[in-house]
């Protein structure tokens, strides 16, 4: 989704299936506002993990547009609690996740890639992605939960999504959107 990874999952395109993981980018609270249901009001899914030129899956989520964020309908899936869509560049987004595992603090962040019209390649915003002065962002601030870089700003976090998004190596997890998005 290098650095030692271990599955924390993250959006689901939220779904987001196997998403975030150690080395990502992380804020202590929501960096990106004026978020909107891009993806309609409800966000039905299925994620397909890839690992290792292989996929496995389907996990299946629900989440519905709660008037400021994606809430999880049900039990929480992909331990995803809640998150927001933000376009990005072109079709792209930037995923902004809070974790339904009371250990994991702060919100975490991948880009989600449209491939087709409901189908996303999301990836985790991973600072091993950008350049010496980006993660100098990271040195100077703190390590947020695990072995997380945790930014501050939106610029910062824009830095590492546009050097995550740069990258020509297909990972993270496949999304398919169910139903009207």
């Amino acid at each position: 989704m290098g650095v030692v990874r271990r599955n924390r999952a993250a959006l689901a395109v939220a779904g987001l299936g196997a998403l975030l993981l150690a080395g990502c980018v992380d804020s202590a609270a929501p960096l990106l506002d004026g978020a909107t249901p891009v993806l309609g009001p409800m966000v039905r899914m299925h994620v397909y993990t890839r690992r290792d030129g292989r996929a496995s899956g389907p996990e299946v989520g629900a989440f519905r547009w709660d008037g400021a964020q994606y809430r999880v309908v049900g039990r929480p899936t992909f331990d995803v609690a809640s998150f927001t869509a933000v376009p990005f560049a072109g079709d792209d987004l930037i995923i902004q996740s809070k974790s339904s595992r009371r250990q994991i603090k702060g919100v975490e962040y991948a880009v989600a890639h449209k491939t087709l019209d409901g189908v996303y390649l999301v990836s985790v915003i991973d600072e091993a992605d950008a350049d010496d002065a980006a993660r100098a962002d990271c040195a100077n601030g703190t390590k947020g939960g695990s072995d997380s870089c945790r930014v501050a700003t939106r610029d910062a976090l824009l830095a590492f999504a546009r050097a995550s998004a740069a990258k020509t190596e297909q990972k993270g997890a496949l999304v398919i959107l169910l139903g009207d998005h």
